[in-house]
């Protein structure tokens, strides 16, 4: 599989480059290497696509954020896998490409394919289903060329005819004054054909309604706002257009143990005054099952174990991030007789150790005070 190529560097720009820069420099290279202008040159139609692509990233600031952080690797875990064809490409910056061919002859032909419409879908994912990645089949309702008329509205045997009232333009024109005012035509709504025998299938829609099974497939790191892109899954192009796209907007459930930072996992774990003044050793649930951790002689609330490895892993390659674990100190309840006075001798024990060390504090601030 080829590398792909920094997309800065196919632009030519820098990384703080405006996006009036970014569409100057795609105009000049999209028209340099334009299908059009360089027949049947593959090398001219890559570096078309390259182009396009990478502005596609670059002047969108959600897809431009995530590359400039997670590279090619990170585009292609939120969904984006570049455009399908050529058609794709003109659709996406009709308004770059009017700039060159204006509105007439051969551009206005391809004008006419319509691409489908995008379609959104809002998934909920369970913590440890972010975490390590999962495949899920949806349901989908979504519009497809109808089977019976390929689309074109009509009868098998038929075909659609040119509008009689607006002879094929799709605008009416009435004279206003000195001005020629056009609206769209109300009988064949801008279409320039109607259809006299429509598809008993889809009433001459061109298009039905129908449920499609969809197997998406979540990388391991998501978390909630990541998208996913499913090229194609969208709605049905019009007039042999090429279909939208499928966005599937991710939401992930809190944990009841763990929380998540970044690629980091946070727990508490709570040991008992005996474990954390003693040390110990104890398990510690992980994202991979129960690990033995040690606990330190001496530690205290609020003290933090870092397990490298054990957090979520990155979307851009294959590291994890770490857990860290805080201490907390249970308080014991429920003291028996002798624990009470054990605890009651460590008291004492303890506040002979303080006074004895207040009184080596005051002892040195009484020598080295100056007499007045």
């Amino acid at each position: 599989m080829a590398t792909k190529r920094d997309y800065y560097e196919i632009l030519g720009v820098t990384r703080n480059a405006t996006p009036e820069e970014l569409k100057t420099v795609y105009r000049k290279l999209a028209l340099k290497y334009h299908p059009d202008r360089n027949p049947g040159d593959k090398e001219s139609e890559e570096k078309f696509k390259e182009a396009a692509e990478a502005y596609e990233v670059l002047h969108d600031p959600q897809k431009k954020a995530v590359y400039d952080q997670y590279g090619h690797q990170g585009l292609e875990g939120s969904g984006f896998s570049g455009f399908g064809g050529f058609e794709d490409i003109f659709s996406s910056f009709s308004d770059i490409f009017e700039d060159f061919f204006g509105f007439g002859g051969n551009r206005r032909s391809r004008s006419r394919t319509q691409r489908g419409s995008d379609l959104r879908y809002d998934m909920t994912l369970s913590f440890m289903e972010a975490a390590f990645g999962i495949e899920k089949e949806i349901n989908l309702e979504k519009t497809e060329t109808c089977p019976d008329c390929s689309g074109n509205g009509s009868e098998p045997g038929y075909g659609p005819e040119t509008c009689r009232q607006c002879g094929g333009s799709g605008q009416l024109s009435r004279n206003q004054g000195f001005f020629t005012v056009r609206t769209t035509c109300h009988y064949c709504r801008g279409a320039g054909q109607t259809i006299p025998h429509p598809c008993k299938n889809c009433r001459g829609a061109g298009k039905v309604i129908i449920n499609k099974k969809v197997s998406v497939k979540i990388p391991a790191g998501v978390d909630s706002g990541s998208r996913l892109r499913l090229t194609g899954e969208g709605e049905s192009g019009a007039y042999g257009g090429p279909n939208g796209d499928l966005y599937v907007f991710l939401n992930v459930e809190a944990h009841e143990f763990f929380e998540r930072h970044e690629n980091d996992v946070y727990c508490k774990i709570p040991v008992s005054f005996v474990q954390a003044a003693l040390g110990d050793t104890i398990p510690v649930p992980t994202l991979n099952g129960k690990k033995t951790v040690e606990i330190p002689k001496g530690t205290q609330p609020g003290d933090m174990i870092r397990l490298q490895g054990e957090g979520i892993p990155h979307l851009r390659h294959k590291r994890r991030g770490d857990q860290i674990v805080q201490i907390t100190i249970k308080t014991p309840l429920n003291l028996t007789k002798k624990q009470e006075n054990l605890l009651k001798e460590f008291a004492k024990l303890e506040s002979n150790k303080f006074s004895n060390k207040l009184k080596n504090i005051l002892q040195g601030a009484s020598v080295g005070a100056r007499p007045s």
